[in-house]
């Protein structure tokens, strides 16, 4: 399995970017490709701040080794350090018709939204095609909602192929586990940057219990009996605690008598629990910042003989003469 993925560093990551794909990534490391990239390239379409970006980067970076990436199982890279993929994106952009991206959701959504949608954005699945075909990957992890993007690269490659031969590998979407659903701090949506309701993964303990401690709920009193099932403190304590753990939590619920901030406690003390490692392990990284760096330059090394590879090919086919040495 050939598995490749990449995450965007427009902000820290938090509990629902760790549940909804991070933990999924760390388990498809080690097979005989496991690459994972920082989207930078794809970043500049929303994010115009340099210092911000390269900060973005750098947390990224120390975020994934610090859950759990390993550098001997797993290729860790920036997407800039790899020029090759711009190449490619160019060339697949001579073949790719004007209708296929018309009809993807991010531009069709700014559109609707009557927000101007520049060309990167227009653009965006056609760079993302070429992330994807130049490590001949056939394994994407993908939430449900961003399987078009993977068939948008398919449609992009089966056009190239019937015009210039068989030269790109299709992927295929690997759907992250759909039951990890995270809600957010509004206790209606799901967890996400644009609805500012996050819990940062590796927030101070003070601001932590803050967040979870405002995490809105219904109107009970202490006395009453809860629902844990229409709970989004429950939900979020389901994801760390063993089953134990909920099937004890899920009673208090319903015999009443509890309040809601000792549910919330609850949630602090097993997250906190989860991650304690993890904590331990990015502190370690923010004071060698050099062993983050040489991961990325390593990772880009040998994402960069893939990536030669196959753009050698993609030109090959379309005619253009292989470059100098």
């Amino acid at each position: 399995m050939k598995v490749l993925s990449g995450i965007q560093p427009t902000g820290r990551f938090h509990w629902g970017n760790y549940f909804g794909a991070i933990r999924q990534y760390i388990a498809l490391q080690g097979n005989e490709q496991s690459f994972y990239f920082i989207a930078d390239l794809h970043a500049l379409t929303t994010l115009r701040n340099p210092a911000e970006l390269r900060q973005n980067v750098s947390d990224a970076a120390m975020d994934l080794l610090a859950l759990g990436l390993e550098p001997e199982r797993s290729t860790l890279f920036r997407q800039s350090d790899v020029p090759e993929v711009t190449e490619l994106t160019w060339l697949l952009m001579t073949i790719t018709q004007m209708h296929l991206l018309e009809k993807c959701h991010a531009y069709k959504d700014k559109k609707a939204n009557g927000i101007a949608a520049d060309a990167g954005l227009f653009t965006y699945p056609v760079l993302m095609a070429a992330d994807i075909l130049i490590y001949d990957s056939d394994t994407v992890p993908v939430g449900a909602d961003q399987i078009q993007h993977i068939e948008v690269t398919r449609d992009v490659a089966q056009r190239f192929n019937s015009l210039y031969g068989e030269t790109l590998l299709l992927p295929n979407a690997f759907v992250l586990d759909a039951s990890a659903k995270v809600p957010g701090t509004d206790g209606d949506r799901k967890m996400s940057k644009s609805y500012n309701n996050t819990i940062p993964i590796f927030e101070s303990p003070k601001r932590l219990r803050k967040l979870i401690m405002s995490t809105k709920t219904d109107s009970k009193s202490l006395e009453d009996e809860k629902d844990p099932d229409t709970c989004a403190v429950f939900s979020l304590y389901r994801l760390f605690a063993t089953l134990e753990q909920q099937q004890e939590l899920a009673a208090r619920y319903r015999a009443g008598g509890m309040g809601y901030g000792e549910a919330k406690q609850a949630l602090y003390d097993v997250a906190m629990s989860h991650f304690a490692d993890a904590f331990d392990r990015r502190q370690k990284l923010e004071a060698s910042p050099d062993i983050v760096e040489d991961v990325l330059k390593e990772g880009a090394r040998r994402a960069r003989a893939r990536a030669q590879e196959v753009v050698e090919r993609v030109r090959s086919a379309c005619g253009l003469l292989a470059r100098p040495v």
